[in-house]
């Protein structure tokens, strides 16, 4: 079975550097992942984080497009807790009238609560799946969400006195907008130009079996599940939207893309020095002080670790995927399996661009070498 590979960039800033760099590389990288074979490239959404450029995927994915020409350009995701249907489709209405058909609309809820935990249908015995996989105890975001610089965040997102939409009923609008059958309860048409009839793929993004799971299936969607962000509930998160599957225009049957936090080098000691930063910056974004630069190697081993930081980062270090290319492969076929999933997206951070560079070059080429394609459905 041919499994494409995508890209996930947060437009990551590494110790030392800038923004205007950080976009620059985020951009040539764009470049060299259409180069290499890779199906996807999407941007995330994040805010008042100090190591991270990626605060508005659809200005990023203007200026990406100049620069790539036939790789599918997305979201992941656009955050609608502070946003409108409207301004949504405005946005994504006005790239793809310039390239039409290469975006991706990855939507994502932003400020919500976690969901509660769904009875399990795969059977985790020792913290691992059936075929291996490692499924660490859940991790609580109460105190991430909890936090003096979140509620800023949604204060300065949000206009004075507004309140989300509901976000089933935000996803309603946003297809309606696109497909031009929005109307208002009194009847009033409401048509978007340039947005109605982008050819956009519409994906809803989600880290658990809850709403988003169920929104993306209801409407018979595209769904990314985040074993990256919320490993513990990557096999809830698509096991429910499965469940919740309804036959759509654009789909007849589920269809499932896992993430996964990876770096390769040519041999695994290489691997894992580019990859020591990534625990400090894992535990800067869960202390809520928002993601730091990426350290180096030798910032991060000074960092004087407590129990407590220990814990606050294991499950994300222990599913992070580093290696040599024939090991990093062999754990995303097994995440494939476990998850089912029908494509695999790579989030990939080190200090060095270069280096992050040739780990998705490493990867792409063992990749392919296994028979796997780039063409996605």
């Amino acid at each position: 079975m041919s499994i494409p590979l995508g890209v996930l960039d947060l437009v990551p800033i590494s110790s030392g550097s800038t923004a205007p760099e950080a976009l620059r590389n985020s951009i040539e990288l764009a470049r060299r992942a259409e180069e290499f074979g890779y199906a996807r490239y999407w941007f995330a959404e994040h805010h008042l984080n100090p190591g991270v450029a990626g605060t508005s995927p659809a200005v990023v994915l203007a200026l990406t497009a100049s620069a790539t020409s036939t790789i599918r350009l997305g979201s992941g995701a656009v955050q609608l807790g502070h946003r409108t249907a409207l301004s949504t489709v405005e946005e994504f209405g006005l790239i793809d009238a310039l390239h039409p058909g290469r975006f991706d609309l990855g939507l994502g809820r932003s400020g919500g609560r976690p969901s509660p935990p769904l009875p399990a249908t795969t059977p985790i015995v020792d913290g691992r799946a059936p075929n291996g996989l490692r499924i660490p105890p859940r991790f609580s975001f109460e105190r991430l969400l909890g936090s003096p610089r979140i509620a800023l965040q949604r204060k300065l997102l949000l206009l004075p006195d507004a309140t989300s939409q509901d976000y089933a009923e935000q996803i309603d609008d946003v297809l309606a907008l696109l497909a031009g059958t929005y109307r208002s309860p009194e009847g009033v048409e409401a048509h978007v130009v340039p947005g109605e009839g982008a050819d956009v793929q519409v994906w809803i993004l989600g880290s658990s079996g809850g709403t988003s799971a169920e929104v993306a299936g209801r409407n018979g969607l595209r769904f990314a599940a985040n074993y990256h962000v919320s490993p513990a509930t990557v096999l809830e998160a698509a096991d429910g939207y499965r469940a919740a599957f309804q036959p759509s225009d654009v789909l007849d049957k589920p269809y499932v893309s896992v993430s996964a936090d990876v770096v390769v080098a040519e041999d695994d000691e290489t691997a894992r020095e580019f990859a020591t930063g990534y625990g400090l910056w894992v535990r800067s974004i869960r202390t809520a002080e928002g993601a730091i630069q990426f350290p180096t190697p030798d910032e991060a081993r000074a960092h004087i670790w407590t129990d407590e930081d220990r814990a606050l980062v294991q499950d994300r270090v222990d599913t992070q995927f580093v290696g040599s290319p024939t090991r990093v492969a062999d754990q995303l076929e097994q995440l494939q399996e476990a998850t089912g999933a029908d494509e695999l997206l790579i989030a990939t951070i080190t200090h060095a661009h270069k280096d992050r560079v040739r780990s998705y070059e490493l990867l792409a080429r063992e990749w392919h070498r296994r028979g796997h394609s780039a063409q996605s459905s």
